[in-house]
């Protein structure tokens, strides 16, 4: 945490595109989530950090209805999406990668995002078996998009490739791309950066950029602090399921709290510049 790198330029607009509400989830006996409050504004990229099991996953999991919060709420565009169904929220615009790639690896580069395209479809398999035109109108821009999203993440010459057959850093993309085709406005990324070495994590926080200049708001889990220090606008922390910090990358960095949380050391033994 020492290490302080080039800020990005924030990017904060005061438009409230999703806010987690004095969130607790709870397994049993187990509080993973203890009253977490945090908000993204549209435009914004949002780094998510704490040591393991610290909650950042689950927080994830919350947003993009895996788990209903036991207690508290999720809002999102200005709507309660609290307890919807996946697919709902999905369709509201919000799409993930995860820290485990999920791609189907018999499938192709191009039909893996092409999967992504069809979640915006509105003809149903009836109209596929028949093949209406605005069905074949679907299919033929879903195509189209993603084949420029292949481009835009950098696999476009392997489109044709089995994605099991693709490098791991090239499917690490493509199932960015994947979600990118759901046309989200908020994408979350889950240490999209996990086995990349230092150059393939330049081009990432390189593209998180591009991602967020094409109009999304990028929440990021990611434990490489270099690079999330280096590309989001503020930094929520969390530790043991509770919310420690809400600050930018540089107060974050410097935040006796945080210090202590990374390093396993009482706050009253940090010692800083001051």
């Amino acid at each position: 945490m020492a290490e302080t790198v080039q800020q990005p330029t924030p990017v904060t607009t005061g438009d409230t595109l999703l806010s987690l509400d004095d969130v607790t989830l709870k397994f049993g006996g187990v509080t993973a989530l203890n009253g977490v409050s945090f908000h993204i504004d549209r435009g914004e990229i949002l780094g998510l950090i704490g040591p393991n099991g610290a909650g950042k996953t689950t927080a994830f999991n919350v947003v993009t209805g895996i788990y209903r919060p036991t207690s508290g709420g999720v809002t999102f565009d200005g709507e309660q999406i609290t307890g919807l169904k996946r697919y709902r929220i999905a369709k509201r615009g919000i799409a993930r990668t995860f820290q485990n790639i999920r791609l189907f690896r018999a499938m192709t580069a191009l039909e893996n995002v092409m999967v992504g395209a069809d979640a915006r479809h509105t003809t149903g398999p009836i109209s596929a078996l028949l093949g209406l035109p605005r069905h074949r109108r679907e299919e033929a821009a879903g195509r189209e998009l993603a084949l420029e999203l292949l481009d835009f993440v950098g696999v476009g010459g392997r489109a044709d490739e089995l994605a099991g057959n693709l490098s791991y850093g090239d499917q690490r993309r493509l199932e960015i791309a994947r979600a990118m085709a759901t046309q989200p406005k908020l994408l979350c990324l889950d240490e999209p950066a996990a086995g990349f070495n230092p150059s393939e994590k330049q081009a990432l926080m390189e593209l998180i950029r591009k991602i967020r200049d094409r109009g999304l708001t990028v929440l990021l889990i990611e434990h490489d602090m270099r690079l999330v220090m280096g590309v989001v606008d503020r930094v929520v922390v969390l530790e043991f399921g509770t919310k420690i910090a809400d600050a930018s990358p540089t107060e974050v960095q410097n935040d006796p709290a945080v210090i202590a949380a990374y390093l396993g050391v009482a706050e009253d033994e940090v010692v800083t510049d001051e």
